[in-house]
């Protein structure tokens, strides 16, 4: 199965907010990075202050991330900063959060490497805080900045108070940079949810029921009664129902209503889709209705796809259908278009991140027309291997589709899980057939372009000779990739001939004709491709397997088509 892209954000803070032509030259190192996207700039005065906001792939982003911060040193003095926000540095945090593909904990292990190379090579001392930690009590950035930048000289003279890379004597270039907090933590949501009423004191109660933190407890159990102090002096809290989320009840003049507004600080202990029913009920205990949430800034793919699939489920109904889908139930099940319209490719951060020109050239994305017409020319690609794959895709869309049908089919209401099960494991293999329609012809560029290297000198020659196998090697291995996937499209078709719809059985049937066509077509570019390469052993291998999966696939589809007959 194709591997899911990595990205990660970097919210990187600079003490800089006054002078936009000093901000600009920070960005402008992000900037210059291909796989990095900047998304948001936001400076203010009061606090002296920049907070930037961009993601990419982890090693672009990570690089991008390490120049911005030396320019930053370079172009700030901490001696002469002065502003509301506390602060240690001319960055004064950089943390490292997943957005998909990649876990908290690669991130922890990026931050650190990032600010070892930071304390290395641009001098600059780093601590390591939250999921970067080395040392528990550094988890919390406000021990990690203790004393903001005033206390340094004190900090770095005192061994267990140093930073964890680049520790030294407080010198003339740490007086000018000072000290950054490079970190990893989870992706954080701000979210408003839009109530049919105007009353911020009950917006507030329905926060303080749900927000951790909850509400202090009072004498008598009365609303009115005083707080309840513990043997410290402290109040005593009664835990509101969500773990990691902050929440204030408020009421906004341009709406007219009021709103409870969260900061979601874990989406893996308290997803979106959970904190809206919880709202919900809440409010609803209270006599107030949610009518709508406001998702402030950008979210994650994944919450979106998590939420429509948690409706889906609630209604008994498929989730193996496509992700624009997923996110149209997710939308309206929680009212995302309430206030305004919700456009995900304005709200998404990977659709924010993709390259329009780039994935206008993609083949998945042309018209059906536009596909047949651009196979139709007179250049050799797209060619036979990746109409294979496109044909085992098609081959798994039936099977899904005949999966979803039957999800929904009445009088098997109690079957509903076992065909959604069907259908999502369609979905999953029918995007790795897509993405193989043009990584297929993708390799054949690739042979292409080892061809038109140079060959004036004997290096020349080796080099391009050397370029020339190793294409030819990647065009065999990837049509074998698309036989091994267009292969497990039989078991959908098969078990949907078996036990899906009887009305959707020549569908199935249909399927499993397009999975042998798109197995034996790519048997064909394994071979003619193998037949190319100079390690004979190695070719011998890829065609053999090509073969024994070609005759499995002939096997399988009569085993079907029997099925499908018997039926008719």
């Amino acid at each position: 199965m194709s591997k899911q892209t990595q990205i990660i954000e970097c919210v990187p803070n600079f003490s800089e907010g006054r002078n936009m032509e000093v901000i600009k030259q920070i960005t402008n190192e992000i900037e210059k990075y291909k796989g990095v996207k900047l998304l948001d700039v936001d400076p203010g005065d009061a606090t002296n202050r920049t907070v930037v906001t961009f993601v990419g792939s982890p090693e672009e982003v990570c690089k991008a991330a390490f120049d911005a911060v030396k320019r930053a040193g370079e172009l700030i003095d901490m001696r002469l900063h002065h502003g509301a926000h506390p602060r240690m540095g001319a960055t004064d945090v950089l943390p490292l959060i997943p957005v998909s593909g990649i876990t908290l904990e690669e991130c922890a292990e990026l931050a650190r490497q990032l600010a070892k190379r930071l304390a290395d090579e641009a001098r600059i001392p780093c601590y390591c805080y939250e999921a970067a930690a080395f040392k528990p009590e550094r988890k919390n950035l406000a021990v990690c900045r203790a004393g903001e930048y005033e206390a340094l000289p004190e900090k770095l003279a005192v061994a267990e108070k140093a930073p964890d890379y680049g520790a030294r004597p407080f010198d003339e270039g740490v007086a000018r940079t000072g000290c950054t907090a490079v970190g990893a933590r989870d992706f954080l949501i701000a979210v408003n949810y839009n109530l049919n009423t105007t009353s911020t004191r009950r917006a507030n109660a329905i926060a303080f029921d749900v927000r951790e933190k909850g509400r202090p407890m009072r004498e008598g159990g009365l609303l009115t009664g005083k707080p309840l102090k513990d043997a410290d002096g402290n109040t005593i809290m009664q835990p509101g129902t969500l773990k990691a989320t902050k929440a204030i009840g408020w009421y906004i003049d341009e709406y007219g209503i009021a709103q409870v507004s969260m900061n979601m600080t874990n989406l893996n202990v308290t997803p979106l889709h959970v904190a809206f029913d919880e709202v919900c009920r809440a409010a609803a205990a209270r006599g107030v209705r949610v009518t709508g949430t406001e998702i402030v800034g950008l979210v994650p793919k994944k919450t979106l796809i998590d939420a429509g699939k948690y409706f889906l489920e609630k209604q008994q109904r498929s989730t193996g259908i496509p992700e624009e889908d997923i996110m149209k139930i997710a939308i309206k099940s929680m009212g995302l278009d309430d206030l305004k319209p919700f456009n995900p490719h304005e709200k998404v951060i990977e659709f924010m991140m993709e390259d329009d020109a780039a994935e206008a050239k993609k083949l998945v994305n042309l018209s059906v027309k536009g596909f047949a017409d651009e196979t139709s020319r007179e250049s050799p690609a797209p060619g036979g291997g990746t109409i294979s794959a496109y044909m085992g895709a098609l081959g798994a869309a039936l099977g899904t589709m005949v999966a979803n049908l039957s999800s929904h089919k009445r009088g098997w209401d109690d079957r509903w899980a076992e065909f959604s099960a069907w259908a999502d494991k369609g979905q999953e293999l029918m995007k790795e057939l897509l993405h193989l329609v043009d990584e297929d012809t993708e390799a054949f560029n690739q042979i292409m372009a080892a061809f038109s290297l140079p060959k004036g000198t004997d290096e020349e020659k080796a080099a391009r000779s050397a370029a020339i196998q190793k294409a030819t090697l990647y065009a065999t291995q990837v049509p074998l990739k698309t036989m091994k996937a267009s292969f497990r499209a039989f078991d959908i078709c098969k078990a949907m001939a078996e036990e899906g719809n009887p009305a959707s059985v020549s569908d199935a049937g249909v399927g499993a004709l397009a999975a042998r066509a798109a197995v034996l077509g790519a048997c064909l570019n394994v071979k003619i491709n193998a037949s190319s390469l100079k390690d004979r052993e190695q070719a011998d291998t890829l065609v053999a397997e090509a073969n024994e999966l070609a005759r499995q696939a002939c096997a399988a589809e009569q085993a079907i088509l029997e099925i499908v007959e018997g039926k008719l």
